[in-house]
């Protein structure tokens, strides 16, 4: 049966057509599930009956179960467990601030990129998502926050996997939520992070699209880079950053660097300064994360004095830096934090 979410607009029209149903009826039906946030055909008002038992023969509606979901201490973040039909699991992270609702979804069930501090890599690759697996992350928490007279407001590709190795679906789904009969999100309030996949960069900024585009570095050094992010010894920092170089003049938007700061690893002051060579007159931005830790791994959080005196190296070769807020740490709720540990065998 055909999942509802996995349908652009024009593809819902389309089937309607195919089918001998009345094509307008597509935006009532859009109009109930994206907009209104019903969890079913019966019950829009103006649809028939007749209409929706037919519907409820070709779709279905409710692909996830939430299994459980996490409040963080911090009182600002929050985690959902989901459960996928093929019984897999996924998690979706909430984060609040201020009048901002960030959703941090997945797109993949694990992740084969299998960087040495992330927890989902360490699951390995079990699936990728459908678009509409991933847009139903967002009408999950969407209908939440409508409890609350609130709404989505970012959504972050940063959960779970690697994006731009489901690309056609991380694409597809960015189209169905920034859809005007669907969710209505600007592109611009998305944002995708990758490892830093060349040919898929150069693809992305042929796109010329707004979503924001964020890359995992996490060192300026090709050795130390290919220890951490295993992918980069396919792709070593000079094939990146040539790709980051075509979609800037492709598209002259901002690149954001993400880098996870590790004790004894990554955060001496030559790590910083080789880091401000490597970025220097690049349009981009330097998010420091103090490494978000989990079980296991050899690399832990530096102090707090060495991850100032980074970003002080950085600010003084007026490299734009920002160091983003720990949370929901203590949920695992963190970057590199989230992983399926509920998956049924």
């Amino acid at each position: 049966m055909n999942n509802f979410f996995d349908f652009t607009f024009d593809e819902m029209v389309q089937f309607f057509s195919e089918n001998g149903l009345q094509k307008f009826r597509v935006k009532q039906l859009w109009q109930g599930m994206y907009k209104e946030l019903k969890t079913h055909p019966s019950e829009i008002t103006t649809l028939s009956k007749s209409l929706t038992d037919q519907l409820g023969e070709f779709f279905t509606f409710s692909n996830l179960k939430t299994l459980q979901i996490s409040a963080s201490s911090d009182g600002e973040t929050e985690k959902a467990l989901l459960e996928l039909p093929d019984q897999n699991a996924i998690e979706t992270v909430r984060m609040s601030y201020h009048k901002r609702e960030t959703i941090c979804i997945s797109t993949q069930v694990g992740c084969a990129m299998n960087c040495g501090f992330c927890a989902t890599g360490k699951m390995g690759l079990m699936r990728n998502l459908s678009a509409g697996e991933i847009v139903e992350q967002v009408i999950i928490y969407q209908r939440y926050l409508a409890l609350e007279d609130k709404k989505v407001t970012n959504i972050v590709f940063m959960g779970m996997g690697e994006p731009f190795h489901n690309y056609g679906a991380f694409i597809k789904a960015a189209n169905i939520i920034n859809a005007p009969e669907g969710l209505q999100l600007g592109e611009r309030r998305m944002t995708v992070s990758t490892v830093g996949l060349p040919d898929l960069i150069r693809k992305f900024a042929d796109e010329t699209r707004q979503i924001n585009l964020a890359i995992s570095l996490h060192s300026a050094n090709n050795e130390k880079r290919s220890n951490i992010v295993p992918i980069n010894k396919k792709y070593p920092i000079h094939e990146l950053l040539s790709a980051c170089k075509y979609y800037l003049q492709k598209t002259n938007r901002r690149i954001t660097f993400e880098y996870a700061i590790m004790r004894g690893y990554n955060d001496t002051a030559n790590d910083a300064k080789q880091l401000a060579f490597l970025l220097k007159g690049l349009l981009c931005h330097v998010n420091l994360i103090n490494l978000n830790p989990i079980p296991g791994s050899k690399y832990q959080p530096t102090s707090s004095e060495n991850a100032k005196r980074f970003q002080a190296i950085l600010e003084e070769a007026k490299i734009p830096v920002s160091m983003r807020l720990r949370r929901g740490i203590d949920i695992n709720a963190g970057c590199g934090q989230l992983a399926n540990q509920n998956k049924r065998s």
